[in-house]
């Protein structure tokens, strides 16, 4: 039978990449270092998939066996597998790095020269790459000629919303019906494998910047304005209709600008942006702006959700009136049990809110800065 390791047993690992693995005929071992999840995956063999959207219904996922990442046996797993992904949270590839090499230089010491594919399903632009290169840092010479040999390093962009919705099982998992998993055609080295689910694309980078220039800018500005508003939950958030024209005008000022750079076709993205709008909507997921806005100073870099549709948007010309208010938005916020957000209101009380603005995002333009600090100054009554 087919093998796979999911790196990652959470919500996201368990309802999304292992769900889709399970459904293509793999065995699935997950691997992290929860040791409730894992003995409970060992002792169950199972688990439940709610999808809760316009159409409910359950789906089990069995087949399955966990390992805790420290275990000196995972190298053994790994040498048996097709493909390994991951879902563990960008910070904590470099973490799991020295665990899959061990995996991969056993491969080479008992001359199992099979392919293996490493595909990093996070969050985040390049995230097979990261994998991959914190991987090559700790490899000798000759375990990296097995590597370029043997090892696929496919990047990809998902999209599923998988909020942690407590069920009475820990193991059962409540997600959306819709999802999106694109992965790189070109980086596979041999057979790709037959993954239900699984796009296969030629211009990954369109697809990363259309998700997170729509998705994720769209469900950032969602919860900041909802915090703002006082509101619990995303869908509470998008059915306030103020809210929802910002957000839906922001996504169209960043859709705009991404179309221009891909040679999108503008039409088909707008109704990209109505479909996403709707998933926000879903009553049934209960999606927390505590944890979609959580880590504002990530998502208010140069490189993220807010700021990087902004540059694109004015390279080309394109107004950003709605995606400023959104940076705005999020200035506002605070949790006490975030340390970004902690940070990031020391730095607005001891820097001012004008170099808070510069030190955070990189923009240095004196006109997009004042209209940040006006909308900042106004923001309960936008």
């Amino acid at each position: 039978m087919k093998k796979a390791i999911q790196f990652g047993a959470g919500n996201i690992g368990r309802g999304f990449i292992g769900y889709l693995l399970h459904k293509s005929g793999y065995h699935v071992t997950f691997v992290d270092i929860n040791e409730e999840i894992l003995n409970a995956i060992n002792k169950e063999k199972k688990y439940k998939i709610f999808i809760k959207d316009n159409n409910c219904y359950e789906e089990d996922v069995d087949n399955i066996d966990a390992i805790n990442t420290l275990d000196e046996n995972l190298k053994e797993y790994i040498s048996q597998a097709e493909i390994i992904t991951t879902a563990v949270g960008p910070s904590v590839l470099s973490k799991i790095a020295g665990s899959i090499l061990k995996g991969i230089v056993f491969k080479k010491e008992n001359n199992i020269n099979t392919f293996l594919n490493i595909i990093a399903c996070e969050n985040m632009i390049g995230a097979t790459d990261s994998l991959k290169e914190e991987i090559l840092k700790l490899a000798d010479d000759e375990t990296k000629e097995y590597i370029e040999k043997f090892v696929s390093f496919p990047n990809s962009s998902v999209d599923r919303i998988v909020p942690p919705i407590k069920n009475s099982n820990i193991l059962d998992v409540t997600v959306e019906e819709f999802f999106e998993w694109n992965v790189e055609k070109s980086r596979f080295k041999s057979e790709i494998p037959n993954i239900e689910g699984m796009n296969l694309v030629e211009n990954l980078q369109a697809f990363l910047e259309r998700k997170l220039f729509t998705l994720n800018t769209g469900h950032a500005i969602t919860a900041y304005l909802g915090n703002v508003k006082g509101y619990k939950t995303i869908d509470e958030s998008i059915l306030d209709e103020k809210v929802q024209q910002i957000v839906r005008n922001a996504m169209k000022e960043s859709g705009k600008a991404v179309c221009e750079k891909y040679k999108l076709d503008f039409d088909e993205h707008l109704k990209y942006i109505e479909k996403i709008i709707n998933r926000f909507k879903n009553k049934y997921l209960q999606d927390d702006l505590v944890r979609v806005g959580r880590e504002p100073l990530r998502k208010l870099s140069d490189k993220d959700r807010l700021v990087k549709p902004i540059n694109t948007a004015i390279s080309y010309n394109i107004d950003v009136d709605n995606l400023l208010i959104g940076v705005s938005a999020a200035l506002h916020y605070f949790d006490k049990n975030d340390t970004q957000s902690v940070e990031l209101q020391n730095y607005i009380k001891e820097l001012g809110l004008e170099e808070t603005i510069k030190k955070v995002t990189n923009i240095t333009d004196k006109n997009i800065i004042d209209k940040i600090i006006q909308n900042y100054n106004n923001i309960e009554n936008i």
